[in-house]
């Protein structure tokens, strides 16, 4: 295949709105609050359920979502707009501290209920999959104008991606200890500051097509 016709730069794009939406560091408190007391196999098996079941969702939404916005008569640029307020919402978050919080409070409301599939939620839905992830899949697939080649390398980032978050998983007893509080909090934040930046491009690309047509 020519390097020319690989759409690398979509490739990339792709790549940093998945793991900064995602957040594998982010993820190690919450990951280890919601493990705590279980023996390391049965760790291994949460994290390894939970990151297939989230990339069954953002896989079905990169592939159907542009379908289910069809069907509910909204365009793709109204959808980009919104997309990118929300990735915008969740940047902020990021950056203020408050996401971290947010999912540490989701993971001890599980543990205090005693939910059986700790894998499905809260780790896999909303930590993992939860809106901003499918939003920012949608928003890539749309961008990705129907063509198998984008469509598959999408795909091929999103399993990417969660084959990361699970090697996280696997060491984040020792992430944890190795990065401290603070370094995971200067992290995150980092990290939101170069969402906002990708969500204010979806809201711009979104108003280009909506004035243009």
């Amino acid at each position: 295949m020519s390097l020319q016709l690989f759409p690398l730069d979509f490739v990339i794009s792709a790549l940093v709105t998945i793991l900064v939406v995602l957040d594998p560091i982010g993820l190690v408190p919450s990951f280890i609050a919601i493990t705590q007391g279980l023996p390391a196999k049965s760790r291994r098996n949460v994290a390894l359920r939970a990151c297939l079941i989230a990339t069954a969702i953002l896989a079905g939404a990169a592939l159907a979502g542009d379908w289910l916005l069809r069907m509910l008569s909204i365009s793709l640029p109204a959808f980009r707009i919104a997309g990118g307020l929300l990735l915008f919402s969740i940047a902020s978050e990021m950056v203020f501290g408050v996401r971290v919080v947010r999912q540490t409070e989701t993971a001890e409301s599980a543990i205090e209920e005693r939910v059986r599939n700790i894998a499905a939620f809260p780790l896999a839905i909303p930590l993992m999959a939860g809106p901003g992830a499918i939003t920012a899949c949608v928003l890539l697939a749309g961008r990705s104008d129907g063509e198998p080649l984008r469509l598959g390398l999408l795909l091929g980032v999103i399993a990417a991606c969660m084959l990361l978050c699970f090697i996280v998983f696997e060491l984040a007893g020792r992430i944890g200890k190795l990065l401290g509080v603070t370094a995971t909090s200067v992290a995150s934040r980092i990290l939101g500051v170069l969402l906002a930046a990708l969500a204010v491009q979806f809201v711009i690309d979104g108003v280009k097509v909506a004035m243009a047509g």
